[in-house]
């Protein structure tokens, strides 16, 4: 693997492949350190600009992706490039949103889908994924 975040640091989630996504809030600041090679914001709303590269998937807080086809194709962009660079995945508190789109990025990468919400709060934030409709589209996201 190339330029890949740091194992450890905060918000840093290793899936069973070995690649290394960073999840976080985007009402916080930058964590130190690194910078994305690419972002996915998930938010109802277009972010602001970022000085790296980065892709807008409208993603109202506490619902799901509004388009899900385009969901999916930009987490299997995701995966992939999280191979060879630092991928990172942000919405407003980091939970709910991101855990949802981390637990399907474990689903591209092997997790069973009835498994991977449990990996993603093991290994990420025990809060993330907070609906019922977010943990049902993990469970049928590979369907």
């Amino acid at each position: 693997m190339g330029e890949t975040w740091e194992p450890g640091r905060a918000g840093v989630l290793r899936l069973p492949s070995g690649r290394l996504v960073r999840g976080r809030a985007l009402r916080g600041p930058v964590p130190a350190g690194a910078t994305p090679g690419f972002a996915v914001h998930l938010l109802g709303r277009r972010p602001p600009d970022v000085p790296w590269e980065a892709r807008w998937l409208r993603w109202p807080d506490f619902r799901l992706p509004a388009d899900r086809a385009e969901a999916r194709e930009v987490l299997g962009e995701a995966w992939e490039r999280a191979g060879a660079e630092r991928v990172e995945f942000a919405c407003g508190g980091g939970r709910g949103r991101t855990g949802t789109a981390l637990a399907c990025l474990a689903v591209l990468d092997g997790v069973p889908a009835e498994r991977a919400v449990e990996f993603v709060r093991r290994h990420y934030d025990c809060h993330a994924v907070e609906t019922p409709w977010q943990r049902r589209y993990v469970r049928h996201f590979a369907d």
